[in-house]
């Protein structure tokens, strides 16, 4: 056994144990010099057992992973230009509440779209959101019959057993129909009809314009007769009463519901409501800003839209009321020269005069029907007014329209009818859904 030198304190412990091969150093003592007196003399706290063991063998790399292998390569830190000697990630930690984020304040998340079935809503819902397209489990039964005419064949051949849906026309149809049903909220949406321009169709855009709306909406919508020089909108509809917007005047205080209110317009087929202007020419100068405010006023307790006929003179008191009323606008050109510059000089004075917001949102109604439309490129008055409005829409040639008299919505030409949705379907596009009362 190879010799050993021990040092002891004064307590007799000990303190040192050293080896020639220098294996143990400090207060650990070798195993293999201890004797077993040694060993029971030493006590538990100052005994330390150091075991060398043999350098662990390189581990063996598959020959298939060879080819993959990274080399153990120790990296120094330092060796990164200005950087740190350490490298750390800092981590932001989040409370785990347990909550879902605050709900969306944003008109969309009055939506159903994107939630899960049964998924409660982080806003009250109106009733308007209790449709049958939601509430309907869709199957064998509750699935409506195609309409279109060869889809329709098919499901009665087949005693209802196949059902290949709505024709492309007919889906087309309905979409249009959705965008017309745009939901409001927040009070009346006024819409005026204007053009320097007389006898460009003014009269008769306002009436297709209300029966498309009318016809398809499930609130009610009202025309408003304001040409103080003796309008004719009201003979566009079989009347039912004399009354006109002086008597709505004369009897604003007298008003409690719609039911007061109904007896002083007349309504047409389509359940559009037309107010008539004074028929005496020397009443109708007085028909000026105040009047129409108290129509206007009593108009928005009872209908969602409001559109109305303006007359030529764009300077008058009324059209100063209707403007700053306005949410949009229609602006009525025909396909003659002279017609397409006034109406495009409508939406300069419009501009000039601090309406800009409502030229670049107005729809142009581009009336096919006046003289001389045949003799211009009606390409190139479109091509004017994309550049400056929203949208143009052509309203074609329709005899019944062209007789000035009264008009009825279901006996128009398919193509007078589309387009009156499609009007229909833009000026709602552009009016706020919500809007503080």
């Amino acid at each position: 056994m190879p010799d050993t030198t021990d040092r002891q304190d004064a307590d007799g412990g000990v303190l040192d144990t050293a080896q020639p091969d220098g294996a143990v150093n400090g207060h650990a003592r070798s195993v293999a010099s201890l004797s077993r007196d040694d060993l029971e003399s030493v006590q538990p706290d100052n005994l330390r057992i150091v075991v060398d063991l043999p350098p662990a063998p390189a581990p063996e790399i598959p020959e298939d992973e060879v080819a993959v292998a990274i080399d153990d390569v120790a990296v120094n830190p330092g060796h990164l230009a200005g950087g740190p000697t350490t490298m750390s990630v800092t981590v932001v930690a989040t409370p785990a509440t347990g909550q879902f984020p605050a709900p969306d304040d944003s008109p969309s998340a009055h939506a159903r779209r994107d939630r899960l079935r049964g998924e409660h809503s982080g806003h009250p819902e109106a009733a308007a959101m209790l449709t049958a397209d939601r509430l309907l489990e869709v199957n064998r039964k509750t699935r409506p019959a195609p309409e279109g005419g060869w889809n329709h064949f098919v499901y009665a051949a087949t005693l209802h057993t196949v059902n290949l849906g709505d024709s492309a026309k007919v889906r087309a149809e309905k979409q249009l129909d959705q965008r017309i049903r745009k939901v409001f909220e927040g009070g009346t949406r006024f819409v005026p009809i204007l053009t320097r321009k007389g006898g460009v169709g003014k009269t008769t855009v306002t009436a297709l314009l209300g029966m498309a709306l009318a016809h398809v909406r499930d609130d009610r919508v009202i025309a408003v007769d304001a040409n103080p020089d003796r309008g004719t909108l009201s003979e566009r509809v079989n009347k039912q009463t004399t009354a006109t917007v002086r008597d709505v005047v004369h009897k604003a205080a007298s008003i409690g519901g719609y039911t007061d209110f109904s007896t002083l317009v007349s309504r047409d087929e389509t359940r559009l409501d037309i107010l008539a202007s004074d028929t005496d020419p020397l009443l109708s100068e007085a028909f000026d800003e105040d009047d129409y405010n108290v129509v206007a006023d009593l108009a928005a307790r009872f209908y969602s839209i409001m559109l109305t006929d303006c007359g030529t003179g764009i300077v008058h008191s009324v059209m100063r009321a209707t403007l700053q009323r306005a949410d949009s606008v229609v602006i009525v050109s025909g396909g003659s020269v002279d017609e397409a510059r006034l109406a495009s000089e409508t939406l300069t004075w419009l501009e000039a005069n601090g309406y800009g917001d409502l030229v670049r949102n107005a729809i142009v109604a581009l009336n096919t029907a006046t003289q001389g439309t045949n003799m211009v490129k009606l390409d190139e008055i479109e091509s004017h007014f994309q550049s400056r409005v929203r949208d143009l829409v052509r309203i074609p040639y329709d005899p019944q329209l062209a007789a000035g008299s009264v008009v009825s919505y279901h006996h128009l030409r398919p193509l007078t009818r589309d387009a009156a949705r499609t009007l229909a379907a833009l000026v709602v596009e552009g009016l706020p859904a919500q809007r503080l009362v």
